[in-house]
């Protein structure tokens, strides 16, 4: 097959976006007020169809100025996620707490009802997931995990390719991602204490690392996972210009993992907020037919360094095609917000359904478990 209709293959694109009944409009809350939330109101504020009508956060005065800073008007405010539950007859809510209240803030409002689109990730733990399916799983609402990236035509493409069957049966997968110097404390020091992120580098760009290549190949299940994690940088005095940081670091900054999955596929996986070199390497899917480079980025940004490279044979010749760049004409933020409004008017499937991301959190819990062990361990993950 020429390059040319090997590329042509993989053009289809079609946008989320539909047009809705105005008249309808959907009650929306936002639980937590930090900096994520602003991206999840400004989407929220270009549908038509929504009215964002309360929010919540523990710091006294935040939700309000937060709502004003942003010229929404008549937005009532409260000082947790239960008293705004109790008190308002909400649609949907976005969860845009800290990771280690994800868990609470997501369960509370399915009891209650409402449907839920959880900034990532998931949660902290593998129990924690468990308990917020099993939840959601009673609650028959729609509860949609924040991964935007996997909107991005870049990150579609992937997964055509892989769908396509041009790289045959996947063997092997390398991925990962990091920054130079990007422990994420501009916004304060929620990312890095233990009390409130649960997580580090591993949870907040690792976890979108994982859903590139995990959910290209069709989130096979993890059986086992050696993992490794430090904190060198984040606990060292040298890092930052607040040295004071050093000493309530609780988190990983880099971390790395060896998983096996189910139809004898191996992950080999890394992720750093900080590290010296400017890359932990590119994504590389191993086909028995082809290979896919997918380039590293400076900073993991929800898409792709460059133009991937398919690497297969044709007509017995070692070939390189190389796949170009391709622009999300869409906001990715309004992508995700709209197409969590879709599947709750539709009633259809969540577009980042949690019997996926189950698998992305089990992997991320048993790396962190393995590394406290030094051990390699099994994953279990229960019927839900």
């Amino acid at each position: 097959m020429a390059s040319n209709d090997l590329l042509n293959k993989f053009k289809e694109s079609n946008s989320n976006m539909k047009e809705r009944d105005i008249n309808k409009k959907l009650k929306v809350g936002i639980i937590g007020t930090g900096w994520i939330a602003e991206y999840h109101l400004i989407a929220y504020k270009n549908m038509p169809d929504v009215e964002v009508v309360a929010g919540a956060d523990l710091v006294d005065g935040k939700a309000k100025k937060f709502f004003e800073d942003n010229n929404l008007e008549g937005v009532n405010c409260y000082h947790s996620h239960k008293e705004m539950l109790e008190n308002e007859e909400l649609d949907a809510v976005s969860v845009c707490t800290y990771n280690a209240t994800h868990a609470e803030c997501t369960i509370d409002a399915l009891k209650k009802g409402v449907h839920v689109l959880l900034e990532k990730p998931m949660c902290v733990t593998l129990d924690e997931a468990i308990e917020i399916m099993k939840v959601e799983k009673e609650s028959g609402k729609v509860l949609s995990i924040g991964f935007q990236p996997r909107l991005d035509e870049n990150m579609k493409m992937i997964k055509k390719i892989v769908d396509s069957g041009e790289l045959g049966e996947i063997y092997y997968i390398q991925t990962g991602g990091g920054r130079r110097r990007g422990i994420p404390t501009p916004f304060g020091t929620s990312f890095i204490e233990k009390e409130t992120a649960g997580l580090g580098a591993l949870g907040d760009i690792g976890c979108y690392s994982l859903d590139m290549v995990l959910n290209a190949i069709g989130y096979p299940k993890p059986l086992t996972v050696t993992g490794y994690k430090s904190d060198f940088f984040g606990k060292s005095k040298e890092y930052s210009n607040k040295p004071e940081y050093a000493d309530i670091f609780g988190v990983d900054d880099f971390a790395a993992a060896f998983v096996r999955l189910e139809g004898g596929i191996v992950l080999d996986f890394r992720i750093a907020w900080a590290m010296h070199p400017d890359t932990t390497g590119d994504t590389i899917l191993f086909g028995k037919k082809g290979a896919l480079r997918i380039p590293s980025t400076e900073c993991w940004n929800g898409s792709v360094g460059g133009a991937m490279t398919l690497y297969h044979d044709v007509a017995g010749e070692q070939t390189e095609t190389k796949i170009p760049i391709l622009k999300t004409e869409e906001d990715l933020f309004d992508l995700k917000i709209r197409s969590f409004l879709d599947a709750i008017i539709d009633e259809t499937q969540a577009p980042v359904p949690t019997s996926q991301i189950l698998y992305n959190q089990a992997i991320i819990d048993g790396i962190s478990k393995s590394s406290d062990l030094g051990k390699e361990i099994e994953i279990d993950i229960p019927v839900i």
